[in-house]
């Protein structure tokens, strides 16, 4: 268990250090160029990634969002919950008169599919309008 820890654990830091050089845009890498920070982490397999980690980069946090992670963040609004949101508000008040008719069409809908099964049984057509006699 141990020896596979040691395999991977530089391996995972390789790998890691390696995408986090690709990731980063040219302005950003200090003291050499690109190109040869990504031969240094693959070269020398645990010494690159920790080079690369402690002093090939700037951490910083990049001015103006050009991260995809900030983005957001630039064009967030502040929240508003939807009791104290006047738009939602007035979804909810043009959508209640629907909403209000919509029972009495169901009913009246239900009263007419009552109304022609017991016409159904009770051997009427549907062009008879005399209710069926009650037995």
């Amino acid at each position: 268990m141990l020896r596979a820890l040691i395999i991977l654990l530089p391996l995972a830091l390789t790998i890691y250090a390696f995408i986090d050089c690709l990731n980063t845009p040219e302005d950003e890498v200090k003291h050499l160029p690109k190109v040869a920070w990504v031969f240094i982490i693959l070269l020398f397999w645990v010494v690159g990634p920790v080079v690369w980690l402690a002093a090939g980069k700037a951490r910083r946090a990049p001015a103006g969002g050009r991260t995809p992670s900030e983005w957001p963040r630039r064009n967030r609004t502040t929240w508003v919950a939807p009791d104290d949101n006047p738009d939602f508000l007035k979804s909810l008040k043009a959508e209640t008169p629907k909403d209000e008719a919509l029972p009495d069409d169901r009913e009246a809908d239900l009263r007419r599919r009552e109304e022609e099964a017991e016409r159904r049984e009770g051997g009427a057509g549907p062009d008879d309008s005399a209710p069926p006699t009650a037995s």
